[in-house]
């Protein structure tokens, strides 16, 4: 790549390491942060009996991660642009190894929330900049469709392999080893890149942060989807609900006032979703998000509280998902180069949809060949599918510069869906079953209608998906698009160490 090597402290790469490492070592990060959503979803029974976690506290040990994640994101992303991707990227897994070793020790169930939302913001400055890292890295546009297809893959199949590992680790050791199992890899993965990855950043451009933007983001999001959850003690129409959401979104509109009068560089310079082909993709993200989120959420407690599965058997249930995810996600990026993202997104996010809607007729006790295997395998595939072509729709187009910016914004979007998603569809779930209990004999039926009701309502946003992706262009225009974003004028100079 044609770019001025900046002076003074960054070392110089060893020549004999290949260039597939640094592929290698993004895509097991960004592996690592997806894989510690889902991986405590399995451990959630056990946690809640040490800590004595309330069942509001159970979703605050997924959310409180998810949230703070979602919300410095795209600060994340700003940061890898301005002081270095490298740098940035060995910070956030710095910080995420520290924080996952806190919350394997916890005590109580504040310090393991506390713990698992500072996780959050180490994962928040890491993700960014694995796909920052490859999108720079890779410039010639086969090989960033490979390296796009690759990191898809490994982040598709975090969510159903972190179940899976979250199984195996709770049912043969304990619970606080889906969090200590972070440790060692990021230890390595931390040696790796101080070998293996050159810094690129911008040369030149102002290193200013926008604190306001991502502070109120982040807050605004949390006490809405806190509103959101707390509708379970307190009814929609209540003074405590109401007032609760009002402040959430009157965080979020402050969010948009700074963003686009006051914020001398942006977290989200709102022109950017000009792009049409990143608004609809991010709008996708946010489905795609909050039926992934869901459906692992509630099916691992409908397979625990429902089936009685054991945590290890929970975890091999899922095992045929995240089989179908790496399957559907590396023949996505051949497949899109036929038949164009829209396509692609509309059957993929369709067959995702049909599984969800078949799992949501579940009953108590139902057999698992007869009503999981089947679905999970569906949203495997469909969401395996998906994943690439929505991350090339939101990075298309985009300028180099903005790089940090897109691949920040698209996670965000999943994230808050997911967030968002998961906190109303526990609250519909809830309601369902406390409206279809009937005496103590009733709580299974009532919990598995509330678990369907579920399922029913992620597969309804995904087919709002699949209608949002009708807005993106009918072919793929990648090679173009790339040619186009190396030649563009930009704010600095993207400096790269050979």
């Amino acid at each position: 790549m044609n770019a001025t090597a900046p002076r003074g402290a960054d070392r110089q790469v060893p020549a004999w390491l290949p260039s597939w490492t640094v592929l290698a070592i993004c895509c097991m990060a960004q592996f690592m942060v997806v894989l510690d959503v889902s991986i405590v979803n399995v451990a959630l029974p056990q946690m809640r009996h040490d800590l004595g976690l309330s069942v509001t506290g159970q979703q605050w040990v997924v959310n409180a991660y998810t949230l703070t994640f979602a919300g410095l994101l795209m600060l994340g992303g700003r940061a890898a642009d301005l002081f270095g991707r490298r740098r940035v990227f060995m910070i956030g897994l710095a910080v995420f190894t520290f924080c996952s070793l806190m919350g394997g020790l916890a005590q109580n169930g504040t310090w393991l929330i506390a713990a698992r939302a500072a996780q959050g913001v180490g994962g928040a400055i890491l993700a960014p900049a694995t796909l920052s890292l490859l999108t720079t890295r890779f410039v010639d546009p086969i090989d960033r469709r490979r390296a796009l297809g690759a990191w898809s893959a490994t982040a598709a199949s975090g969510a159903a392999v972190g179940v899976l590992s979250g199984g195996i680790l709770t049912d043969l050791l304990d619970w606080r080893w889906v969090l200590f199992v972070n440790v060692p890899i990021g230890i390595v993965l931390l040696t790796g890149a101080w070998l293996a990855i050159s810094e690129s950043r911008l040369v030149g451009a102002r290193t200013s942060l926008d604190l306001a933007g991502a502070l109120t983001i982040t807050a605004g999001l949390s006490i809405l989807v806190y509103g959101i959850v707390s509708t379970d003690t307190h009814s929609w129409g209540s003074p405590e609900t109401i007032t609760t959401l009002g402040i959430g979104t009157a965080l979020l509109a402050a969010f948009l006032i700074i963003e686009s009068r006051f914020a001398d560089h942006p977290i989200v310079p709102l022109d950017i979703f000009g792009l049409r082909a990143l608004s609809a993709a991010n709008g996708i993200a946010v489905t795609v998000g909050a039926a992934l989120f869901g459906m692992y959420f509630f099916l691992s407690l409908y397979l625990q509280q429902v089936n009685d599965y054991s945590p290890l058997r929970a975890g091999f249930a899922f095992l045929p998902a995240g089989l179908a995810t790496m399957a559907g996600a590396l023949n996505a990026s051949r497949l899109v180069a036929r038949i164009g993202a829209r396509r692609q997104l509309i059957l993929g996010l369709l067959l995702a949809a049909a599984g969800l809607a078949w799992m949501s007729e579940a009953s108590a006790h139902a057999g698992y060949f007869a009503h999981v295997f089947g679905p999970v395998l569906l949203v495997g595939v469909g969401l395996g599918l998906s994943f690439v072509p929505m991350t090339m729709a939101a990075t298309t187009g985009v300028p180099v510069h903005q790089a940090g910016l897109a691949s920040g914004l698209v996670n965000t979007s999943r994230q808050v869906g997911g967030a968002v998603g998961l906190a109303a569809m526990a609250t519909v779930a809830a309601s369902a079953a406390r409206d279809h209990a009937v005496g103590a004999s009733g709580v299974i039926a009532a919990l598995t209608t509330g678990y369907d009701r579920a399922f029913a309502i992620a597969a309804a946003i995904l087919v709002v998906g699949a209608g949002l992706a009708l807005l993106l262009p009918g072919v793929p225009n990648v090679a173009p698009v790339v040619e186009k974003v190396i030649e563009e004028p930009v704010e600095g100079v993207v400096a790269v160490e050979a």
